[in-house]
């Protein structure tokens, strides 16, 4: 902690108390309680479990709280409070084609095995602002909305074994590359080792999944426009509930440790083959905690402009550079040294202060010299 002068530790503890009653507001009203953040600010909630790498809807609602609803500074919060937890081991990867699914939506064919399912999104809205929700009225009827959500569950339940993917469809004709093979070695782990580059795609995908969504979907949208060889399309998103699987060593199987939600993309591009491969689709994968359909689709868009070594393409932008891409897509990281630019720098700043007046001294008496 910077120090400026004297006093600066009372300073601090006012600037305290001065944040915990902005943050409560007007006492005049009830405190919002973690309950209502969880079940109602569901996507700030899903975006600081995924991009803190965390998942709990009860401590992300609280960071949510604790932030004043600045997500990156609870993300933060978030991450500070894993590294204060035990590892215990690594679970088996999620069979995402057994999801119970909530939304399901794909670009390339309109008619799928188990249909499409619009589910919870605002594609579909007009994005006028709703007054209604403004009003005491609309609290009558919230109540209700669980039991609709839970029909819809027991839907998605009775069709989940029959909703494979669209890429198991394209790879049942051999359209599309395969799908990469899980090697069953322990995975790198970001969070607990520096990363050097070049990654592997494991390594890569932890960086993304963790990576700021506005500066994902910046990159993304570079690809589209024409930095990067890219055409793709949506194989499919879907959301909804899976399985984590754990096998506990002294048990020698695999335990259900619960249930997350989660979304993913499956992007398929075109690729035109090269001598050892004949032409045939490719994938961008986005995979994030939560219902977070924007942040999967960038995460999958960049993967996919990422991979342009393995399957021999011409380099040359921006989102084709993995150390730059990697090395700024996490949003604490990045925060930690913009708002670091707010501490005292007084001796720093003194010594260019000294540094300008004497090289612009210095060139004053040279113009004089010159004029002579």
């Amino acid at each position: 902690m910077y120090v400026a002068a004297k006093g600066g530790e009372k300073a601090i503890r006012n600037a305290h108390a001065l944040l915990a009653k902005r943050r409560r507001g007007n006492e005049n009203l009830p405190s919002i309680g973690l309950d209502q953040i969880a079940a109602q600010l569901t996507l700030a909630v899903d975006r600081v479990m995924a991009e803190g790498s965390l998942y709990d809807v009860e401590l992300a609602a609280l960071a949510v709280k604790q932030a004043r609803g600045d997500l990156i500074e609870a993300i933060f919060l978030i991450r500070a409070f894993r590294t204060t937890l035990p590892r215990f081991g690594s679970a088996q990867p999620l069979d995402t084609a057994r999801m119970l699914v909530r939304r399901r939506v794909s670009a390339t064919y309109k008619d799928l095995p188990g249909g499409q399912l619009l589910g919870p999104t605002f594609d579909y809205t007009h994005r006028l602002l709703d007054t209604s929700l403004g009003s005491s009225e609309i609290r009558s009827t919230e109540s209700s909305s669980g039991v609709a959500e839970g029909a819809a569950s027991s839907v998605a339940r009775s069709d989940a074994e029959i909703m494979p993917r669209v890429t198991d469809l394209l790879g049942q004709e051999g359209l599309i590359e395969a799908s990469p093979a899980d090697d069953g070695g322990e995975p790198f782990d970001i969070t607990r080792a520096p990363v050097s580059f070049p990654v592997d795609r494991a390594t890569r995908l932890q960086a993304l999944a963790r990576g700021d969504e506005g500066y994902l979907l910046a990159l993304g949208y570079s690809t589209q426009r024409g930095y990067a060889r890219s055409h793709p399309f949506v194989g499919e998103i879907r959301f909804g509930d899976v399985e984590v699987m754990f096998e506990a060593p002294e048990l020698g199987f695999e335990v259900n440790l619960g249930t997350v939600q989660v979304t993913e993309c499956q992007m398929v591009n075109q690729f035109k083959g090269s001598a050892e491969v004949p032409p045939q689709f490719t994938r961008g994968y986005g995979l994030v905690f939560g219902q977070c359909e924007r942040k999967a689709m960038s995460m999958a868009l960049v993967e996919r402009a990422l991979r342009w070594q393995e399957l021999g393409e011409e380099p040359g932008a921006p989102a084709q550079d993995e150390e730059f891409v990697l090395s700024h897509c996490d949003n604490v990281q990045a925060t930690g040294f913009v708002e670091h630019l707010k501490l005292p720098h007084y001796v720093d700043f003194q010594a260019e202060l000294d540094l300008v007046r004497r090289m612009r001294s210095e060139h004053e008496t040279e113009m004089k010299e010159a004029a002579e």
